[in-house]
C-alpha cells in the first residue's frame, strides 16, 4: 500500500498504483479530491506527453501546483492515464 501525505492529511491512499520514473501514480479513485484543485499549469513530456496540474489545499494552506496526471498520454505511457503523481513536499510512503 502507498500513500501521498501533506501536512498531516492523507491526499491518496492505494495498493493499486505504477511507479515511473521514480514517482508514485495513484489511480483517480484513490485520491481525495476534496483537496486538489484545478491549476491552470500545464508541462509536456517528451515520451509522456502533456501533463495539468493540481494544487493541493488542506486547511486553507496552498501546495501550487503539487500534484500532476495525463489526461491523453502518448502510448508509451498509456498505463497512467488519469493516475494522479505527487511532488514539492508531498510525502510518500510505501
Amino acid at each position: 500500500m502507498a500513500k501521498a501525505i501533506w501536512k498531516n492529511v492523507v491526499i491518496a491512499d492505494s495498493n493499486d498504483f505504477e511507479i515511473v520514473e521514480d514517482n508514485y501514480y495513484f489511480p483517480p479513485d484513490s485520491v481525495n479530491m476534496e483537496y486538489l484543485k484545478e491549476s491552470d499549469y500545464h508541462t509536456t513530456c517528451p515520451w509522456k506527453g502533456f501533463a495539468s496540474y493540481y494544487d493541493i489545499v488542506v486547511d486553507g494552506d496552498v501546495n501550487k501546483d503539487s500534484a500532476w496526471y495525463y489526461a491523453n498520454p502518448k502510448p508509451a505511457a498509456s498505463k497512467i492515464k488519469n493516475f494522479i503523481a505527487f511532488w514539492k513536499g508531498v510525502e510518500i510512503q510505501d
